[in-house]
């Protein structure tokens, strides 16, 4: 297969999964080893943005995913005839704080230090998709934990979990952990 073949061979496997590709199986559907496969991903985002496309191809952990490019946002929701999604509330960013620096995290976990009944709002995390069951711990009544998801780090703008402040940089003085609070909304939130 020649180059311009793979890269169109990748960017079809891409454009059919609507969702993060993890390199091993990008390697494997294209015959690309996965040296070569970060090279091939940079052409392509070098190529659409020479042209100016509204596609691009972001990492998100180890895998790639192809999406629209930023600058397009409201064209594409007037299009699409979408309103602009809500902001998360002060709650919700305060369980993802929680579950972000900590997961897996249980409901009990997350409400010992919030000080606050937290259920309802994991369940609405858990609907929007940015949080996810991780399984369960080994304790009497095997309660649930909860970790964030590849659109967690989609929304906030994150590769992974490492691109989170550290808490160090957060913290400050602040004892009850607004600090972290403010640093985590400070990172981009695109599509909650």
């Amino acid at each position: 297969m020649e180059i311009k073949e793979k890269l169109g061979a990748l960017e079809a496997v891409l454009f059919a999964g609507g969702e993060p590709v993890e390199f091993s199986r990008l390697s494997e559907a294209t015959g690309i080893d996965i040296g070569t496969l970060h090279s091939m991903i940079g052409l392509l985002n070098e190529r659409y943005q020479d042209c100016e496309s509204g596609i691009r191809i972001i990492r998100i952990e180890n895998s790639y995913q192809m999406c629209t490019a930023e600058k397009y946002d409201k064209q594409i929701r007037t299009a699409l005839e979408k309103r602009k999604s809500s902001p998360l509330s002060n709650a919700s960013m305060e369980v993802l704080t929680v579950i972000a620096y900590n997961q897996p995290v249980s409901k009990a976990f997350i409400e010992n230090v919030r000080g606050t009944d937290s259920s309802s709002v994991v369940n609405n995390l858990v609907e929007k998709g940015l949080v996810e069951e991780a399984g369960r711990l080994e304790v009497p009544g095997k309660p649930v934990v909860y970790r964030t998801t590849s659109l967690f780090l989609r929304c906030f703008g994150l590769v992974s979990l490492a691109d989170l402040p550290p808490l160090s940089d957060l913290s400050g003085n602040s004892s009850d952990g607004q600090a972290v609070l403010e640093g985590f909304e400070g990172l981009q939130n695109t599509e909650t």
